[in-house]
């Protein structure tokens, strides 16, 4: 593994409301989104947050034994898709369940032809796409804030060349 540093705004060391299972949330710092109302506006600034190697990442997360999982969030992860692809990889080499959140729509990614994107993709699970949209929030959502995001089941999707919505 490369050890690609990964511009970082903080973590949550176990979280039950950032996806299925007790997990290991990684916000990551940018953002060119700019959503209004977003949760964590602190995240935006591309200057802001800390460099950390993604061999501490995954070493912090390793050594919990109850993480099932890892919840990508930000900021925008997909604006950091090279380092995020790396520490995926290793996370589903020890059998973590992967999940970003993105303000970019599923076609938008995969329209931006870029191969660390799709790197990123291939090691993800879950996916909920899409811009906050604060007229459109929803508190009773299950893992997403407004009504436009969707929860992506990413294997299936890249298999079927369409969206195909998870189950979780």
């Amino acid at each position: 593994m490369k050890d690609e540093l990964l511009r970082v705004a903080g973590v949550i060391d176990e979280s039950i409301v950032d996806g299925p299972g007790i997990r290991f949330v990684i916000f990551t710092q940018g953002c060119p989104h700019h959503c209004a109302g977003c949760h964590n506006p602190q995240t935006h600034d591309f200057d802001g947050g800390e460099q950390v190697p993604i061999s501490r990442l995954l070493e912090d997360i390793l050594e919990n034994p109850l993480i099932s999982g890892v919840t990508l969030s930000g900021g925008e992860p997909f604006c950091q898709p090279k380092p995020l692809a790396e520490l995926a990889q290793e996370l589903k080499r020890h059998g973590k369940h992967v999940m970003a959140y993105t303000g970019y729509t599923w076609e938008q990614l995969r329209g931006k032809q870029d191969a660390d994107i799709e790197r990123l993709l291939a090691q993800c699970d879950v996916l909920v796409d899409g811009k906050f949209i604060e007229s459109q929030k929803d508190m009773l959502l299950r893992f997403r804030g407004s009504r436009n995001q969707r929860l992506i089941d990413v294997q299936k999707s890249l298999q079927a060349e369409q969206v195909v919505l998870a189950g979780v």
